[in-house]
């Protein structure tokens, strides 16, 4: 049987983490998260920074105010959850065996690493890349790597950055840590303070008879922790994949410049997650909440899946431009839908068709000067109704094959109002605006009707004519007779279109 490994990743100060990853503009400054209801807030998270100004848990908002430059922020569930399942799901690429163990505001979970040796090198190899992966999704952590599920756990929660311990070196890695990170009762940790018991190592010099008299069984648990040698069953969950980050604004933003820095991160989060399993992303899904209670919502649909970050950007900077929020954001988040790149062999003769992000932009841009529903790929709608059709979204797809010639219908929009002629119900002439046509054919009628029971409803009458000109051209066009004209439409016969 293989011998037990296992590597700790700890994330301390997770709730001002979890914020801070999206916020890269306040690294620089010192922040400190408050939970509770106003104006009873106490600080639960702070970053270092806050922390070398004098900031502590559990300071109250007021006491947190006098500290000069220091930035409360409110603490967002959201936003940590978000933040977890990201974590948890980088910290999954190394094993897929992993266990949550998260405690108050620190995110950690233990990972099964046993025979991962060939995958990833000697533990100190996989900590390191381990850490540099959760270092690129915006977590600061510490590893540490051991044989005991829990000596692993004590020692990455106590300590920073990255430690192997040893087999059989348990007691003595724990031996210097202090007695807190066994989160004892008061009424214990008073005890053992009254004995002067400070460290691991202290607790495991005592003798375990005597220590289970006086404690309790409970003792003989605390005791085989500080030795390292207490057993554990692992317990595997199943790291959730969503694509979908947010980030709470406090105070609320109402300038572009300022959404696009923090949207450019998140779409940078989302792609390396996506990449990670070899995917691409085919849809994002924009929504925020503006003050008001007003909700903000828009979809950006790529011709074809992309991780270009510029691209995506770009395409979210050209939707804010042609659809601006109406106030102040209060909170944004972005969803992705996972896709597959696609790739199109071309012939050696066909001709090259546009390079899909640069067309997305072009669409972009149209749209925003054309309007939404005019730019697109026209669809015939199940209708027989002349000429019915809806726009949808442009797709690339692969190079048409060469089809035989067919004729063609070059419609008018609007139709051309004319005066027709009739000799026993046929069409003979009709003349347009400048000239008069003879007509030598005439094919029809063909009547056509539907949506009676409402106001767009219709019924009109379809003829193919041959006609000649006064020069002696000929021509072949449809005319449609309309038996309910609307109100912008006074004449009863039009000419729809030339045939080709």
């Amino acid at each position: 049987m293989k011998q037990e490994l296992y590597a700790c990743v700890h994330a301390a100060e997770f709730p001002a983490q979890a914020l801070l990853r999206l916020r890269t503009e306040l690294e620089s400054e010192p922040v400190a998260i408050l939970e509770g209801r106003p104006p009873l807030e106490t600080v639960c998270s702070l970053n270092r920074l806050a922390h070398l100004k004098g900031a502590v848990h559990g300071m109250t908002r007021l006491e947190a105010e006098d500290i000069a430059g220091l930035r409360l922020l409110a603490r967002s569930e959201e936003s940590e959850d978000t933040a977890r399942a990201a974590f948890l799901e980088c910290a999954a690429h190394f094993s897929p065996r992993m266990e949550d163990a998260s405690y108050g505001t620190a995110c950690a979970c233990l990972l099964d690493i046993a025979g991962t040796e060939r995958l990833f090198g000697p533990p100190e190899t996989l900590a390191e890349r381990l850490r540099a992966s959760l270092a690129a999704a915006g977590f600061r952590s510490s590893i540490a790597i051991g044989a005991n599920f829990h000596t692993a756990r004590l020692k990455a929660a106590a300590t920073r950055g990255i430690t192997v311990i040893p087999r059989k070196q348990e007691a003595t890695a724990l031996s210097k840590l202090p007695l807190a990170v066994l989160r004892l009762s008061e009424d214990h940790a008073e005890t053992f303070a009254i004995w002067g018991i400070q460290t691991l190592g202290e607790l495991a010099a005592l003798p375990e008879v005597d220590l289970i008299a006086r404690l309790g069984p409970q003792a003989a648990e605390w005791r085989s922790l500080a030795l390292g040698s207490l057993p554990h069953t692992f317990q595997p969950i199943q790291a959730e994949f969503s694509l979908k980050e947010f980030c709470d604004f406090a105070p609320p933003i109402d300038q572009t410049e300022s959404l696009l820095f923090v949207a450019a991160r998140m779409i940078d989060c989302l792609i390396a997650r996506a990449a990670a399993r070899a995917f691409s992303l085919a849809l994002l899904v924009i929504h925020m909440e503006l003050e008001g209670g007003r909700v903000y919502r828009r979809v950006i649909r790529p011709a074809l899946p992309t991780t270009d970050r510029k691209f995506l950007l770009k395409l979210l900077q050209l939707e804010i431009a042609a659809y601006p929020p109406q106030a102040a954001i209060l909170l944004l988040r972005i969803t992705a839908d996972p896709g597959q790149s696609s790739k199109v062999q071309l012939g050696l003769f066909a001709p090259q068709t546009p390079e899909p992000s640069r067309l997305d932009v072009t669409i972009a841009r149209l749209k925003a000067i054309a309007g939404e529903d005019r730019v697109g790929s026209p669809v015939l709608e199940d209708s027989h109704r002349p000429g019915s059709f809806h726009m949808e979204s442009f797709a690339v797809a692969a190079p048409p094959t060469q089809d035989p010639p067919r004729m063609a219908l070059r419609r008018f929009r609007p139709p051309l109002p004319v005066r027709v002629e009739l000799r026993d119900l046929k069409p003979v002439a009709f003349r347009d605006n400048e000239r008069r046509f003879k007509v030598s054919a005439a094919y029809g009628p063909w009547k056509t009707s539907g949506c009676w029971w409402s106001a767009d409803g219709w019924t009109a009458e379809e003829w193919d004519v041959l006609a000649e000109t006064a020069t002696g051209s000929s021509v072949a066009c449809l005319l449609v007779r309309n038996h309910r004209p609307s109100a912008h439409n006074r004449s009863v016969w039009q000419l729809e279109a030339f045939y080709d």
